[in-house]
C-alpha cells in the first residue's frame, strides 16, 4: 500500500517541480525562479519534487548533490520516481541492469565515473553495482532514502506517476504510483483530490479536471517545469 503519504494544510506558495533526469543545468536555473518568486513568503513556501531525478541527462549525481542540501528558499520534500527505484533495484539486483541500461542507466552510472563500456556489451553488472554502491557518499544514500511515494497539501494529491482509478488515495501501490499510465492518463474519475504528477512527457502541462502532468521531457527538451499553486490559483515557470 501506498507509504509516506502525509496530509497537511498549506497556504503559502507551493512550487511543485517535474521530472528533471540528470539535467542540473536546468534544475539550478529554477531553483534561482524560484527564490525570485517567493518573495516575503520564502519561509513558509514548500517545494515538492515529483522524482526521475536519475537517468538519460548527463549529471543525475550532480541533481542528487544539489537537492540532497535543500536549495529552496522555504520547506523542501522530495518524491519517488521510477527510475530511482530502477537505481536501488540495480544496487540489490546487478541483474536489472540489463534493463536499466536501456534507459538511463548508462548515463547515470557515467555520471559516478563508473566505466560503461562493459555494461554496453551486456558485461559485468555485479562489478558496477558493487562500484555505485561504494561510490555513493553517505548524504547520496540518505537522499535515496528518504523519498517518499506521495504526498497530500490540502486538496492535492502529488505522486510521480499516477494513481489506479477506483482505489482509494490511502490504498494506493508503490508500482501504481511509480508507474502507472493509460489507466491513470485515460481516466475521468474524479480521485478525491487533484492529482499533480510527471512521468509522462507532455509538450506544454496538462491541466485536466482530475490532474496536472508537469512533465515536459526535460532531458530532451531543455524544459522543466514548476507548478506555483497560490490558494486556487495556477500558473507554471519553466526553463
Amino acid at each position: 500500500m501506498a507509504e509516506n503519504k502525509e496530509a497537511r494544510n498549506h497556504t503559502a506558495p507551493l512550487y511543485v517541480i517535474g521530472d528533471i533526469h540528470g539535467r542540473l543545468d536546468l534544475l539550478d536555473r529554477l531553483i534561482k525562479a524560484i527564490h525570485r518568486d517567493v518573495g516575503a513568503n520564502a519561509n513558509k513556501s514548500l517545494t515538492v519534487t515529483l522524482g526521475d531525478y536519475v537517468d538519460r541527462g548527463p549529471n543525475s549525481r550532480g541533481v542528487i548533490n544539489r537537492l540532497s542540501i535543500n536549495p529552496f528558499p522555504g520547506e523542501f520534500i522530495a518524491l519517488k520516481g521510477n527510475h530511482e527505484e530502477l537505481l536501488q533495484n540495480f544496487l540489490s539486483q546487478p541483474e536489472s541492469g540489463q534493463h536499466w541500461r536501456q534507459i538511463g542507466g548508462l548515463e547515470t552510472l557515467r555520471s559516478f565515473g563508473i566505466p560503461v563500456a562493459p555494461l554496453m556489451k551486456g558485461q559485468n553488472y555485479d562489478q558496477a553495482a558493487e562500484q555505485l554502491h561504494d561510490t555513493l557518499s553517505p548524504t547520496e544514500t540518505a537522499f535515496l532514502g528518504s523519498l517518499r511515494l506521495s504526498l497530500t497539501v490540502d486538496r492535492f494529491f502529488l505522486c510521480h506517476a499516477g494513481v489506479r482509478p477506483g482505489v482509494p488515495l490511502d490504498r494506493q501501490t508503490p508500482a501504481d504510483l511509480l508507474w502507472i499510465r493509460d489507466e491513470f492518463l485515460n481516466s475521468n474519475a474524479d480521485f478525491g483530490k487533484l492529482i499533480i504528477h510527471g512521468h509522462s512527457p507532455v509538450v506544454e502541462p496538462e491541466i485536466r479536471a482530475n490532474r496536472i502532468n508537469i512533465d515536459t521531457g526535460a532531458f530532451a527538451t531543455g524544459r522543466l517545469t514548476c507548478a506555483v499553486i497560490e490558494a486556487d490559483n495556477f500558473r507554471f515557470m519553466a526553463t
